[in-house]
């Protein structure tokens, strides 16, 4: 039982860490209404030395805290989005193969492993520099990169669940299929779906990073990844303006990942009940 209380320690870190992230980005623009593009001062000036750019300034002179503050916005709606997206084609994918079974099965499990012959990133660079680099061509990137994963998995738990009774008994008093799926196996697989959603959300956030860093952002925003290519040339002489943004990536996956751990703790526990 003592041991209990430090156990919940990683998820109360994670919890704390995404509320205090998601509250800065809901309030940047009340925080920061001009944005994060006028200058505020000279160049470069250090961390905790002014008061107006308390996380000083990079290199064309704006404020490194407004930044960060419009940043986190950029990160949050690309992973969500990118998640939510990828989880509608996973989901729908995985549950028709994993239902219809047979020549069905056979043909999307095909299609979904093309996807999964060439590596994420790389498949991501080509979509982006094809589309253009924007917020919504990075977030259909993302989720076409993202969701075979969750296919499997869907796929998976239906094929165990379509055998068992209650499906069957759907299945010989007459109801649909279309019914059966969305409204008596799927909500039996939802815990593993928002469990592997969760971490999803984390590798977006990191994919979009990886984009900006390596110019491939949209110009017009903001964002962590950029802010850490500016930089990487004065890692030298200004470090903070790579670690500050570095950090904030850091603490929001890894606050990310710590929840979807605890989750799943949380849901096989209840299952296990």
């Amino acid at each position: 039982m003592s041991a209990q209380p430090w156990r919940r320690l990683p998820a109360l870190f994670s919890l704390v860490v995404l509320a205090a992230i998601v509250l800065l980005s809901a309030f940047a623009s009340v925080l920061y209404p001009a944005g994060p593009w006028p200058n505020v001062g000279d160049p470069l000036i250090e961390p905790f030395t002014s008061r107006f750019a308390p996380l000083g300034t990079d290199t064309l002179g704006r404020d490194v805290a407004a930044e960060l503050v419009h940043g986190a916005r950029v990160s949050l709606v690309v992973g969500i989005v990118a998640t939510a997206a990828a989880l509608l084609i996973g989901v729908s994918i995985g549950a028709v193969a994993g239902y219809a079974r047979g020549w069905i099965d056979d043909v999307l499990m095909r299609f979904t492993e093309l996807f999964q012959a060439v590596p994420s990133f790389i498949l991501l660079i080509v979509l982006v520099v094809l589309l253009g680099p924007s917020i919504v061509t990075i977030i259909i990137g993302i989720a076409v990169v993202s969701w075979p994963p969750i296919a499997r998995l869907v796929r998976g738990e239906f094929l165990s669940l379509s055998t068992r009774e209650f499906v069957q008994s759907c299945r010989v008093i007459g109801v649909p299929p279309i019914r059966i799926i969305f409204f008596e196996i799927l909500p039996n697989c939802v815990a593993p779906i928002i469990v592997t959603g969760s971490i999803m959300v984390a590798s977006a956030i990191l994919l979009e990073a990886g984009l900006s860093f390596l110019g491939l952002g949209d110009p017009n925003v903001i964002s962590w990844g950029a802010m850490v290519a500016v930089g990487r040339p004065l890692l030298r002489s200004a470090t903070y303006l790579s670690v500050i943004p570095g950090m904030a990536i850091l603490l929001t996956v890894l606050s990310i990942n710590l929840f979807g751990e605890a989750l799943n703790e949380a849901l096989s526990g209840q299952k296990r009940r």
